[in-house]
């Protein structure tokens, strides 16, 4: 049930953005945009929409937002595989996009992508009061800025040629802006377009984006780059601190797991409604790629 769910959010957000692109001219930035954006597991999305929906707001309206939550982050995942950020040439089982074009029609298929994301938010769509808009783009703003996702990718390059690895902390500090603060934004949009307390959402997000780092670095040791779709044990090879160096394997999974606990147990005010949501925390670490 769960899988259903999930594979149809993330068919529904494709064809959004599907639609939002085609207005675009065919431009070879326009195709890698759309390459970039395409396939995922739509998980951000997912977020966005089941926060929505507890919040009694329609699909018709939380479509922008998760389309937009996407769009961000394919513009992350296509800057940070870039030669001078993580140098990768597979994501999603396929070429990365500088590898496909080349590097300058990258860099702007990822600007324009992150352009885009703040365009759909900002459009009526979304919610007739200018108020709700303007503070989904401003919580955006910061997620994905130099607070944020910005932050914990600018601190993960600094770790690469830092004289000394990085403790528990500094992985946690580090991750928690890198991966966790998009799904943070995520989970919590909904009870943003509702105006809604986010509180409860935001805790159950903040375990969430931590439970789905530790188990992508679980990943990066007992994965397959078939069944992950980009290049395992890299972290290994650097040398990097991870979770499961600092931790070793069995407890990193350990430590997943109690935050799935955790993270289901900030939705109890929810009740039933909220099953969809436990349903992503079980997934996080029960996933292969």
């Amino acid at each position: 049930m769960f899988d259903t769910r999930l594979k149809d959010a993330a068919s529904h957000v494709q064809a959004h953005l599907d639609h939002v692109l085609c207005e675009l001219d065919d431009l070879p930035v326009v195709q890698a945009m759309r390459y970039a954006s395409a396939g995922g597991k739509r998980l951000r999305a997912f977020l966005v929409l089941e926060s929505a929906r507890l919040h009694n707001i329609s699909p018709d309206q939380a479509i922008w937002a998760a389309a937009a939550v996407e769009a961000l982050h394919a513009y992350s995942l296509v800057h940070d595989d870039l030669p001078c950020m993580d140098d990768d040439d597979m994501r999603r089982g396929l070429p990365t996009v500088h590898v496909k074009w080349d590097q300058a029609t990258a860099v702007l298929a990822g600007d324009a992508l992150q352009t885009l994301a703040f365009e759909l938010l900002a459009r009526s769509e979304v919610s007739p009061d200018p108020v709700v808009r303007a503070e989904l783009v401003l919580t955006l703003a910061r997620a994905s800025g130099a607070a944020g996702m910005v932050k914990g990718q600018a601190l993960d390059i600094a770790a690469e040629t830092a004289d000394q690895p990085l403790t528990l902390e500094q992985i946690t500090e580090l991750q928690a802006g890198k991966t966790g603060a998009l799904i943070e934004w995520s989970a919590i949009a909904g009870a943003i377009l509702a105006g809604a307390d986010p509180a409860a959402l935001s805790i159950y997000a903040q375990k969430l984006g931590l439970a789905f780092q530790i188990w992508d670095d679980v990943l990066d040791v007992e994965g397959d780059a078939d069944t992950v779709g980009k290049a395992v044990g890299k972290d290994a090879d650097a040398g990097k601190a991870t979770f499961v160096s600092l931790l070793g394997l069995e407890a990193a999974k350990q430590r997943a797991t109690d935050l799935v606990t955790e993270a289901e147990a900030a939705l109890e005010s929810y009740g039933p409604e909220a099953e969809a949501l436990r349903q992503v925390a079980r997934f996080v670490v029960s996933r292969h790629s």
